[in-house]
């Protein structure tokens, strides 16, 4: 995850970057139940209106928490699925604040209503986040469910009105990337906190949706609409936090824009970007599923290292005889291509594994996610790169910002 608003606020500051430090353990993203009462176009868990069997029970995640803590993993989200449908879901947020995680609540948002809103107010959740595709038609179009914008929009104005801190996530094809001004707007109009832009990833229902994955032109288009708003709050004095995740060559990207705008800034950013490193797939995230297999984050499901119902997830994530999982740890990873070669190679990380490896087969490399130019990174522009031969959509200006 890049935290676009944070490294903004630098720009105004003069903290100097220290080493790199990984947390203790990682973020774990915990998927507590499968099912869901919608049927998203890129939902990476393939999640339906309907009970998967074999699921963690109550106790079993409860001996998990104990383990995780004392692990020393700082953050739990609680996710799905839809979270809510789970009934023991406020036992299990409850637990998980009084044993001192910080919790988050990753929902979609059409289940908070005035029944639950007590409930979920009384969890005292740090974060509450809500999964937005677009406005009105265009998200109810990609949640496959008519009148899900606005019962989603209600459970963001529930959990406002009571306080919560409340988030937007919003995934970008081309074929919603329109609406992301209108997103913005309605992110400052809602007095909703956070901002986190997710670009598409090959994995489960996204994977099968990967041909409407946006151009690398428009992904540009709309970092550039991210870093003038996220700047454009902060000189008026609004408090929004504005993050990026799945596409860790947006580090990259922010450099090449405070370069252009701040170059007196640019070495000290550089510093401060390197010592973020990119992508943490398998060393500072990690993933449960419903059934209590881990994996190196969400995106990567059809890999599991190991389950929680045969060894501690403590034991699984430090055992480094899996090949995939001391690959994602070695550091510097060992990536080929453009990757390999790009001369900003220690503020990406080397990008998106799965990516490479669902279109690739090889989770070393190039992540064909790459936005950049072959003169932004520095190779040869004779490398020859993977092709991701997507028009884009007639409707939507590209302009500059």
């Amino acid at each position: 995850m890049f935290r676009i608003s944070q490294y903004m606020q630098e720009l105004s500051t003069v903290r100097l970057p220290g080493p790199r430090q990984n947390p203790p353990a990682p973020v774990v993203i915990w998927n507590l139940i499968r099912r869901c009462n919608l049927t998203c176009k890129h939902c990476y868990s393939i999640s339906t209106d309907r009970d998967f069997p074999g699921e963690l029970t109550t106790d079993e995640i409860f001996a998990v928490m104990d383990d995780l803590r004392r692990f020393r993993v700082p953050v739990l989200i609680l996710s799905g699925g839809e979270p809510l449908l789970r009934p023991d879901i406020f036992d299990i947020a409850r637990r998980a604040k009084a044993m001192g995680f910080y919790v988050g609540l990753s929902s979609n948002g059409t289940l908070i209503d005035q029944a639950n809103i007590d409930r979920i107010a009384e969890c005292d959740f740090d974060y509450v986040g809500v999964s937005l595709d677009g406005i009105g038609a265009t998200h109810d179009h990609f949640r496959q469910m008519q009148g899900a914008f606005d019962a989603s929009l209600r459970g963001i104005r529930l959990c406002r009105e009571l306080g919560l801190k409340i988030g937007v996530r919003f995934t970008m094809t081309q074929n919603n990337a329109q609406d992301l001004p209108a997103l913005l707007k309605l992110v400052e109009k809602e007095g909703i906190d956070r901002f986190y832009f997710s670009h598409l990833n090959y994995a489960g229902r996204g994977n099968k949706n990967r041909k409407d994955d946006a151009q690398l032109q428009l992904t540009r288009w709309a970092m550039d609409l991210l870093f003038a708003t996220c700047l454009d709050y902060q000189q008026r004095g609004l408090h929004k936090e504005f993050t990026s995740g799945n596409n860790d060559a947006d580090g990259v990207y922010f450099l090449h824009w405070v370069e252009k705008r701040f170059p007196d800034q640019a070495e000290r950013m550089r510093a401060r970007l390197v010592q973020w490193g990119g992508n943490s797939s398998g060393v500072n995230v990690a993933n449960i599923d419903n059934l209590g297999n881990v994996h190196p984050d969400t995106m990567w499901w059809h890999y599991t290292l190991g389950n929680v119902r045969q060894r501690p997830f403590s034991e699984i994530w430090s055992d480094l005889s899996d090949p995939l999982l001391a690959g994602l740890k070695q550091f510097p990873r060992r990536i080929s291509g453009r990757c390999g070669e790009c001369r900003h190679f220690d503020i990406c990380n080397g990008n998106t594994r799965v990516r490479a490896q669902q279109l690739t087969g090889d989770a070393w490399a190039e992540d064909p996610g790459c936005y950049l130019t072959d003169e932004e990174i520095g190779v040869s522009p004779s490398h020859e790169r993977i092709p991701v031969r997507i028009p884009v959509t007639p409707h939507i200006k590209l302009r500059r910002v």
